[in-house]
């Protein structure tokens, strides 16, 4: 006997104003069937897809009237004939939908979000660029309100995500492209510096000083920025240099330090960093945060010391140490 919480007593009524539901597509046909008979109002989805589909998924799908966010997760045990219903459900999604998260450990026509005119956020979380299935056709698709892009792990290559920004990049006001692999793709940073002029938030992988600049001087809305530090990246200190030279309206720095720090920041170039920051003609607090795995040399106590300092001063306004489980910052 399967449990079916809709014939509880009172759940239709519950049920008619249910904003939130995450499943899997394995639940029975049934549940689904009666989901769809009550909840119309449904805002937030989430379905994992197991190697079963069921087929009342379609149903519960076609009768949301206000559903705006769509969260998917492609199990690795996904069949051809599960992908092949999965295709067919995503021609039910309505038009409310503005947010899109794809998760996956499997390939995902792309083509299948064409359609999807009305969307604010796209996140594509793949560990393969294999999984970019057609990207090819959606590099030429616009999303005239698209504003917000997140590619976390592996990304379309050759050039197919150039396109894309090309095509999309005018309306974007954050892009975060692959923070968990470490990437740096010189070319598309300057895609980015070139068809992103009205971004706010950026992460990219960045190793050369001048893309940096590129980027600091062409996205001139700019208000946040995270680079990344350490390995190949930049050191502290090159980072808070460049920030202090460069940046224009950017007052929240984020240093995403993810790999081993090569040179050790001593309080001396702490504090000729902040004392270039408050040379400037443009005399604006900023806010400093640092993401990390382990202690690194700016906890030294005497670099503490120094920023408490500036705190003080009004040079910083909000200084930050946190760790990569931390959502506000890590995506």
């Amino acid at each position: 006997m399967i449990f079916n919480p809709v014939y509880l007593i009172g759940a239709k009524d519950c049920l008619k104003n249910l904003t939130e539901l995450c499943c899997d597509s394995d639940n029975s046909t049934e549940l689904f069937h009666q989901l769809s008979q009550t909840c119309y109002n449904i805002q937030t989805l989430t379905i994992g897809f197991e190697r079963i589909i069921s087929s009342g998924i379609a149903d519960l799908i076609s009768v949301q009237r206000n559903l705006k966010w769509f969260i998917i997760r492609l199990c690795y045990d996904l069949t051809v004939d599960g992908l092949s219903i999965f295709s067919s459900l995503m021609s039910k999604i309505p038009n409310t939908l503005i947010k899109l998260d794809v998760y996956g450990d499997n390939h995902f026509s792309l083509s299948l979000i064409a359609n999807l005119s009305n969307l604010q956020e796209l996140k594509l979380s793949f560990d393969c660029d294999e999984y970019f299935v057609d990207f090819e056709k959606l590099q030429y698709v616009n999303f005239p309100h698209l504003q917000v892009l997140t590619i976390p792990d592996a990304y379309p290559k050759n050039g197919l995500l150039i396109k894309f920004l090309e095509n999309n990049g005018k309306n974007l006001k954050e892009i975060y492209i692959s923070e968990t692999k470490g990437c740096d793709d010189n070319s598309l940073n300057l895609a980015i510096a070139k068809f992103c002029p009205n971004l706010k938030k950026i992460s990219v992988g960045i190793k050369k000083l001048e893309t940096l600049k590129i980027i600091l001087h062409s996205c001139k809305n700019l208000e946040s920025i995270k680079i990344w530090c350490g390995w190949e990246f930049f050191s502290i200190k090159e980072a808070l240099e460049a920030f202090a030279k460069y940046s224009q309206n950017t007052y929240e720095l984020i240093l995403f330090h993810e790999f081993t720090e090569r040179f050790k920041l001593i309080p001396e170039e702490l504090e000729s960093a902040f004392m270039k920051w408050t040379d400037r003609e443009l005399q604006k607090s900023f806010s400093l945060v640092v993401i990390k795995y382990d202690g690194i040399s700016l906890d030294s106590d005497e670099n503490i010391e120094i920023i408490n300092k500036y705190i003080k001063l009004g040079v910083i306004k909000k200084f930050k140490a946190t760790n990569f489980e931390d959502e506000d910052y890590y995506y």
